[in-house]
C-alpha cells in the first residue's frame, strides 16, 4: 500500500477515485467519457452547477458569493487580484509568511503599489507576524492562510477593519471550518484538498466583484467568469467532474467540522511524534503557528534525512522529503490521507529514533 504525502497533487479519496474509474467510459449513460462531453452540454452545466452549490454550502457562504472555476493556478491569481483590484493611484497591503506570500507580494508590485505591512522572515518563516503596519484605505490585505512550504498556519485571522480581506487558502482550503464571511475573495488550487490539479476555486464576495477592472485582459477579468458562470471558455472539465465528487466525499465525512476534527487529530499524531522524540525532530514552525496540513520538520543532518526518506519510501510512504528551496522533512496531510497513514509515520519516526538516534 502506498501512503502519499506529496505536497500536490496530492492524494485523493478512494471512493471519488473510485466512481471517476467507474464512469470514466461511460459517463451515466451518455457513451461519452466525461472528458468528452461538451462542456456547453445540460450534462456538464449540471455537474459545474452542483460544484458551485456544494462549495457554498460547505462553507456556509450566501448569496451574495460565487464560486468561480478557472485555470493557472494560485500563481495566476497573483496577477489577477492586483489586476482586477490594485488600480494606479491606489495601494495594498500583504502579509507575508513564507514563500508563496513572498510570489503574491512579489507579483502584485510588477502591478501596482503592493505594500509589505507584515512579514514573519527574520524568524525564518516560522510564525505568524503578531505586529502589523496596515495602511489606511488600502485597497485590499491579501495574506497566505497556510504556507505549504514552511508549514505555518494562521489559526486566527489578523483584524484588518473594513478594507477586503483576500486570502491565498490553497492548501488548507476546505480542511476546517472557515469564518467566510471575514473574506471578500478567497482562492486556492484544488490539487491539495479538493481534487485533481487544473481547476482553481475563486470564491468570491458580490460587493468587492462589483469593483473589478472592466479593462484587464477579458480572460483575467473576475466578472467574466461570473458572468458566463465559469464558462466563458472551455474550462478544465474533468477537474470541475471531479472537484464536485470531491465535495460530495467532503459533505459525507461531516462537513467542514468533520473534516477539522479529522485533520486536527492527524497532525497531533505526527507533531506528537516529533515532541517526544528528545529532540532528535525538530519542528519547524513555532507551536502556536504550526500547519495543520503540512508537517515540517528537520532531524540531526541533511545525511540523515536522506535516510529517513530512503527508508520511508521502502516502506510505502511517498512525498516526504522537504520542499527543495528549504530541505529536512514536509508530511502534508490533506484532506483525503487517512489517519493510518499517520499513524505508520508516527510508528515509523519512533523507530527511526531508536536505530538512528
Amino acid at each position: 500500500m502506498t501512503h502519499n504525502f506529496n505536497a500536490g497533487p496530492a492524494v485523493m479519496p478512494q471512493p471519488v477515485l473510485a466512481q471517476i474509474q467507474a464512469e470514466l467510459l461511460d459517463y451515466r449513460g451518455t457513451g461519452m467519457s466525461i472528458m468528452e462531453i461538451s462542456h456547453r452540454s445540460k450534462e456538464f452545466e449540471a455537474i459545474n452547477q452542483s460544484a458551485e452549490h456544494r462549495i457554498k454550502t460547505l462553507l456556509g457562504a450566501g448569496d451574495n458569493y460565487r464560486a468561480l472555476f478557472v485555470q493557472g493556478g494560485a500563481s495566476l491569481q497573483f496577477a489577477m487580484i492586483p489586476l482586477n483590484f490594485l488600480p494606479a493611484g491606489a495601494y495594498a497591503d500583504y502579509i507575508v509568511t513564507g514563500a508563496w506570500g513572498e510570489k503574491a507580494l512579489e507579483e502584485a508590485q510588477q502591478i501596482g503599489d503592493a505594500r509589505l505591512a507584515g512579514t514573519s522572515a527574520a524568524g525564518g518563516y516560522r510564525n505568524v507576524p503578531h505586529t502589523l503596519a496596515l495602511s489606511p484605505g488600502a485597497a485590499y490585505v491579501h495574506l497566505t492562510t497556510n504556507e505549504t512550504i514552511q508549514g505555518v498556519q494562521f489559526h486566527a485571522l489578523p483584524d484588518v477593519g473594513d478594507v477586503p480581506l483576500i486570502a491565498d487558502m490553497s492548501s488548507d482550503f476546505l480542511s476546517r471550518p472557515t469564518e467566510i464571511g471575514r473574506y471578500a475573495l478567497a482562492y486556492g488550487g484544488a490539487q491539495k484538498n479538493m481534487g485533481p490539479s487544473g481547476v482553481t476555486v475563486v470564491l468570491i464576495r458580490d460587493d468587492l466583484l462589483a469593483r473589478a477592472s472592466k479593462s484587464a485582459p477579458t480572460m483575467l477579468r473576475y466578472t467574466t467568469h461570473a458572468k458566463t458562470n465559469s464558462l466563458y471558455n472551455t474550462p478544465p472539465a474533468f477537474g470541475i467532474y471531479a472537484l464536485d465528487l470531491v465535495l460530495a466525499w467532503i459533505a459525507d465525512q461531516g462537513g467542514l467540522a468533520g473534516m477539522g476534527a479529522r485533520n486536527t487529530a492527524k497532525a497531533a499524531t505526527i507533531y506528537t511524534a516529533i515532541d517526544s522524540s528528545g529532540g532528535f525532530y525538530t519542528g519547524h514552525a513555532a507551536a502556536d503557528a504550526r500547519s495543520q496540513m503540512n508537517v515540517t520538520f528537520r532531524l540531526p543532518d541533511a545525511a540523515l534525512e536522506k535516510i529517513f526518506v530512503a527508508e520511508a519510501l521502502a516502506v510505502g510512504m511517498v512525498g516526504l522529503a522537504g520542499h527543495r528551496s528549504v530541505g529536512g522533512v514536509r508530511a502534508s496531510i490533506y484532506n483525503a490521507l487517512e489517519p493510518a497513514s499517520c499513524d505508520l509515520l508516527a510508528h515509523f519516526m519512533g523507530e527511526f529514533v531508536r536505530r538512528h538516534g
